[in-house]
């Protein structure tokens, strides 16, 4: 028997990602780690709430917008690829793919990432995703937190904006 395919959604605990992210995601929606949007990136891009959505910021897929946290969830098939026709297009509208369909392998790659690190938690496990800036590159690096772990104290922590 195939094991449930799995993603992760948008989930908020307070309104602070309202106010740290440029776009907010929007609870529900369903997200990646979207670390594509900084590979030019340089320390000189870091400030404010460019910072905030590099460091720690997943990707929504709907919205382009940036939430702290995402919980585990199942995924339908036919779901995921309308998620990746959807990310083909931001592709292209956002980043000058020549077409979607020139597109298309590169988002679903992307599901295809966020599927693997959803794959072995359990649903309603939060992830966390942590961005730094290497000589190689973004680095990312993730942190889970099972649903019987998950404190209140664990959900307000944000950096500053230097605005």
């Amino acid at each position: 028997m195939t094991a449930p395919l799995k993603l992760a959604r948008a989930i908020h605990f307070d309104e602070s990602d309202q106010r740290v992210f440029h776009v907010p995601a929007r609870t529900g929606e369903w997200c990646i780690s979207g670390g594509f949007e900084f590979s030019n990136w340089s320390e000189g891009d870091l400030s404010g709430k460019n910072r905030q959505a590099f460091s720690n910021g997943w990707f929504g897929l709907e919205t382009g917008g940036r939430v702290t946290f995402v919980a585990v969830t199942q995924v339908e098939p036919g779901e995921m690829a309308s998620l990746a026709q959807m990310l083909a297009e931001h592709f292209v509208t956002y980043y000058g793919a020549p077409s979607v369909e020139a597109a298309l392998p590169t988002a679903q790659e992307e599901l295809d990432q966020m599927a693997d690190l959803c794959a072995e938690h359990g649903p309603n496990t939060l992830l966390t995703v942590l961005r730094e800036l290497s000589d190689v590159g973004v680095r990312e690096s993730f942190r889970m937190i099972e649903p019987n772990d998950a404190g209140l104290d664990q959900f307000a922590i944000h950096g500053s904006l230097d605005e």
